[in-house]
């Protein structure tokens, strides 16, 4: 057993960092995202469930805009296209099922 932070981080793009574990079919996650950060818009095939820990998220889900805050989650469906700016620094816990083969560490 270990702190969420004590797991490698994993750069996800400029200014957003993530520290990932991962069960025989999912992978759970802490993303650390700066004020101003971008994560560009992507897909993947894993459901994905976002829960805003603090701060200030926008993002493009399909072609639906949503601003979400601390307490708010939203489950983003398999090979959704999405994409994310934070407003403020955020802290967000992202689920994966099935596991994100390329979030493990290398």
């Amino acid at each position: 057993m270990s702190l969420i932070t004590d797991l490698p981080p994993k750069a996800l793009a400029p200014g957003l960092t993530g520290y990932y574990t991962h069960g025989n079919s999912m992978t759970l996650g802490l993303v650390e995202i700066e004020a101003g950060s971008v994560l560009p818009l992507h897909q993947h095939i894993q459901e994905q469930i976002t829960y805003i820990l603090e701060g200030q998220l926008d993002m493009q889900i399909g072609d639906q805009s949503i601003s979400l805050t601390a307490g708010m989650v939203y489950v983003i469906p398999s090979n959704m296209p999405h994409s994310a700016r934070a407003i403020t620094h955020c802290k967000v816990i992202d689920a994966f099922h099935p596991v994100r083969e390329d979030y493990r560490p290398v």
